[in-house]
């Protein structure tokens, strides 16, 4: 068992992701601000809140619960990274994200 969140392979995964996407959108156009650059940041914060915020709560089906969730913003930041790709705000390397 883990002491913290921040043990969880997952979550140190997720919040690596979200850094990768907060470095990536920050090079979005400006008009883009507060569209697809904040949600795709939101969503990607969501994954790693989930886990963390999941890690702590004490029955199997609330912690699965939040996981199902982040599963849910995993998905969505999937998509951000196709249509950034078909806007060509990102190239193929950028949206090779380690996941």
């Amino acid at each position: 068992m883990t002491n913290s969140f921040k043990e969880v392979v997952a979550w140190q995964k997720a919040h690596q992701f979200v850094v990768d996407v907060y470095r990536v959108t920050a090079t979005f156009p400006s008009h883009e601000r507060f569209g697809l650059c904040s949600q795709f940041q939101r969503a990607a914060v969501s994954i790693a809140a989930n886990i963390a915020e999941g890690y702590r709560r004490d029955g199997m089906k609330d912690k699965l619960r939040f996981l199902n969730v982040s599963q849910g913003s995993l998905e969505e930041c999937r998509y951000y990274i196709l249509l950034a790709k078909d806007l060509q705000y990102i190239d193929e390397k950028e949206s090779d994200f380690k996941q």
